[in-house]
């Protein structure tokens, strides 16, 4: 934890004070309920079913698709926090399936569904057919998910969005914003509370879990040194997820409380950190032939490549926020967490002819990006789509 908390800037971390000040009430209700956790073998969901975990639940049940991911967190905490009197099982299951379908069926009534399952690449909008992936597992299984939930009796839903989704210029954030819309949409027949926060440090797939890859396999280290972004530990955005699942009331949105001045930090400022950690000197490349040929003699002077570059590929954001100035929020209940206040505001036509525009493009098997952005901006009139042409996979 040290060490992730020295690389991105601080030197403490976020929520101790808030998750102290109300462990006894988390205690109490978390040993008292049953929870179900979508999406529960990623890296956020991960950390959110060790939050539940150590707190002794009736049941928790996990849910994802990935088997390999399950087979790693059942070995994690059975090797850090052992074994509790409540049921504990996990589930490899898409959840827009008839299997899923059948499990909740089976099961019956969770007291929470957390749903942390998720496409959360900008690189996922490059071609049209994962970008329409994107759609199925970001807003139409949500929904679905929302449904079994409501049909079964639990009290509170919690879905996690992304800060990307505040004033979105990327489709992955597009996605989640609309995720939103559909939540308030259900939010009248179940009590609904998400979050949004920031990048999560070396969580699956990120470009700093990419840096870990990197050393195994000498390669050169590349990031982009003109982007400031937010960072959030794993166990943080456990801990955020799980304080919004309790304390949130229907329609919040939590947020961390970070500091622009204190908190913001480049990606090649953090690989420079990285590599000094591990006792080796950065050298930075003029070109990726450069800091390929490089990566095969530096390590053993103790010395890496690296190639820190400009940014010019699509969906990239020039700054990051948690909520838009027309959103209320609240900044005094909690030390270092913020709440945005919904009222009830959605509109019923405008999100069934979303879902039926898209069902007609599934139906017709042919479609294509502009379709899929046209359809957003009916729900987003003010989306602000950043498209270069570049995408992430044309990059070391």
């Amino acid at each position: 934890m040290d060490n992730i908390l020295s690389l991105i800037g601080r030197d403490r971390e976020l929520f101790s004070g808030d998750i102290e000040h109300h462990e006894m009430e988390l205690c109490e209700q978390v040993s008292s309920s049953s929870f179900l956790v979508l999406g529960g073998a990623g890296s956020i969901g991960q950390a959110v079913v060790k939050e539940i975990f150590k707190r002794s639940p009736k049941r928790l049940h996990v849910v994802d698709i990935s088997e390999n991911n399950l087979v790693e967190l059942v070995r994690d905490v059975r090797s850090s926090l052992g074994y509790i009197n409540g049921d504990f099982k996990t589930f490899a299951l898409d959840i827009g399936s008839l299997e899923f379908e059948a499990l909740m069926n089976h099961y019956g009534q969770y007291d929470y569904v957390l749903n942390l399952s998720a496409l959360k690449h900008v690189r996922s909008e490059k071609d049209p057919f994962t970008l329409m992936r994107m759609l199925d597992v970001n807003i139409f299984n949500t929904d679905k998910s929302i449904e079994h939930a409501i049909k079964h009796g639990s009290q509170k839903y919690f879905c996690v969005s992304t800060d990307k989704a505040a004033n979105p210029v990327n489709m992955m954030g597009a996605s989640k914003r609309i995720m939103e819309m559909f939540l308030m949409r259900r939010s009248e027949q179940v009590d609904i509370s998400t979050a949004r926060f920031a990048n999560v440090a070396f969580s699956d797939g990120s470009l700093l879990h990419g840096f870990n890859q990197r050393i195994q396999k000498r390669q050169p280290i590349v990031a982009p040194n003109d982007i400031k972004r937010y960072f959030v530990t794993p166990k943080e955005s456990g801990e955020l997820c799980l304080m919004s699942c309790i304390f949130g009331e229907n329609r919040d949105i939590f947020f961390p409380k970070l500091s622009e001045a204190l908190h913001l930090i480049t990606f090649s400022e953090i690989a420079e950190k990285y590599l000094k950690q591990r006792g080796l000197e950065p050298v930075l490349c003029q070109s990726e032939d450069e800091a390929r040929a490089l990566a095969l003699t530096l390590p053993e002077k103790g010395q890496w490549p690296c190639l820190f570059t400009g940014s010019d590929t699509t969906g990239e954001k020039d700054f990051e926020e948690f909520f838009t100035h027309d959103e209320t929020i609240e900044m005094n209940r909690f030390c270092n967490i913020g709440v945005v206040k919904n009222e009830l505001n959605y509109s019923s036509d405008l999100l069934k002819n979303f879902e039926h525009e898209i069902l007609k493009l599934k139906q017709s098997k042919c479609w294509n990006k502009q379709d899929i952005i046209d359809l957003f901006c009916t729900l987003l009139p003010n989306f602000d789509h950043k498209e270069t042409g570049k995408y992430l996979d044309s990059k070391m």
